[in-house]
């Protein structure tokens, strides 16, 4: 059962991660449409099927599987595995990439209002931050450095 676990947990989150690459890359060009256009009313639908479609359901998959990974590893190898240094980098990661989520999701909100939330620039400077952030929890997880 726990490679079944592990791989639906890395398909939920790959998705997960695919939706936070995403959903700020459409900021960056929705930031160019004037308000009230077509164009704008495209990047609103757009960013909403994105957030409802995407990244809240592989979000929502990724934590229940993940928490089955951690109720698997639980009952084999006992509960101290939470507190080793790959494990509280990981939960350091979950954790970066939920606010991210949640950031980017109220911020869906006041572009579909007409706002303009932070500049073009913002948006495309932090657009990787979520990729760098799945980086340090693969290899934390793949090589659970300090033991």
């Amino acid at each position: 059962m726990y490679d079944l676990a592990r791989g639906l947990h890395i398909i939920a989150v790959i998705a997960w991660v695919a939706g936070l690459l995403y959903l700020p890359r459409l900021y960056v060009y929705h930031f160019k449409a004037t308000p009230g256009s077509e164009t704008d009313e495209l990047f609103k639908v757009m960013e909403r099927r994105v957030l409802y479609g995407i990244l809240n359901p592989a979000m929502v998959v990724a934590y229940l599987f993940g928490a089955w990974l951690i109720w698997i590893d639980g009952h084999a190898r006992g509960w101290s595995f939470l507190l080793k240094p790959w494990m509280l980098t990981k939960i350091g990661g979950i954790v970066f990439q939920t606010g991210w989520h949640h950031f980017i999701a109220r911020n869906r909100k006041a572009f579909a209002r007409g706002e303009r939330p932070y500049s073009e620039r913002f948006w495309r400077l932090t657009n990787e931050l979520p990729f760098l952030a799945a980086i340090v929890m693969v290899l934390a997880v793949t090589t659970e450095f300090g033991g």
